[in-house]
């Protein structure tokens, strides 16, 4: 059996910063001592520890994620509970550009009946948020288009975590990130809004009265998003301890 230390040496030596908390995790995934030198040498080989192992812990869940979709971060749970504070039980919710469907699921694990349909452009993500979202539509297609009409003015929270990286800064990006993460769910274009914005600026019809979208961004991007959140009430909220920042705008 490999021991402990010497997962932790090769995790160490590969770059892994919390190399003990990962050798714990992966030696408590391992069913045998194969499985787990397999394990090991995936992640030493680069892959995203949530990609080995199967599943990222987001708002005290375990989340499946599969190989090539987009890995839910913990920054993104503040995201996760800006919108639980504004979802009161029996709303209908929508998750754009879901991934795994973990914001989705934070909901859900929160707030009572709420009536979820989670969006992604992805095949893969959509195969993926399915099982995570087993009691929810999960569609396919490019942001609202897949949607049914009969949301129109129905929805009380529209939620997103958009990709909001800049082209040009794509190749700074961490290896885990730019080699095994879709560029689809991190390509923002030109300035990192081309889908932010065109998630606020279609809100409108989808939203009840009072209701709201919440868009993931960063703090040098937010005013700019603001801008285009023409006939909504906005709010930029930050959290330090995350290193995160939303926007909302309110019908």
């Amino acid at each position: 059996m490999i021991s402990r230390s010497t997962v932790v040496a090769r995790l160490r030596a590969a770059g892994c910063v919390f190399a003990e908390d990962e050798a714990r995790l992966l030696i408590g995934a391992a069913s045998t001592p194969e499985d787990l030198t397999a394990l090991v040498d995936r992640r030493v080989a680069g892959l995203p520890l949530e990609h080995v192992l199967g599943w990222a812990e987001f708002c005290g869940l375990r989340i499946a994620v599969d190989p090539g979709v987009f890995v839910p971060r913990r920054r993104t749970e503040f995201l996760a509970r800006q919108a639980i504070k504004r979802t009161k039980p029996g709303a209908v919710v929508v998750e754009l550009c879901c991934g795994s469907g973990a914001v989705g699921a934070a909901i859900l694990s929160t707030v009572d009946d709420v009536e979820l349909h989670a969006v992604d452009i992805e095949p893969t993500a959509v195969a993926c948020a399915r099982r995570n979202l087993p009691n929810s539509q999960v569609y396919q297609g490019d942001l609202y288009q897949p949607l049914p009409e009969t949301l129109h003015g129905r929805v009380d929270t529209i939620v997103a975590n958009a990709p909001y990286v800049p082209t040009g800064e794509i190749a700074l990006m961490p290896p885990e990130a730019r080699l095994y993460e879709p560029r689809v769910a991190l390509d923002g274009g030109a300035d990192g809004l081309d889908i932010a914005r065109r998630v606020i600026a279609a809100a409108p019809e989808w939203l009840v009265h009072g209701g709201h979208v919440l868009v993931e961004t960063s703090e040098r991007q937010a005013p700019h998003l603001v801008e285009g959140a023409s006939g909504l009430k906005t709010r930029v909220l930050h959290s330090g301890k995350l290193g995160a920042t939303v926007v909302v705008a309110s019908r």
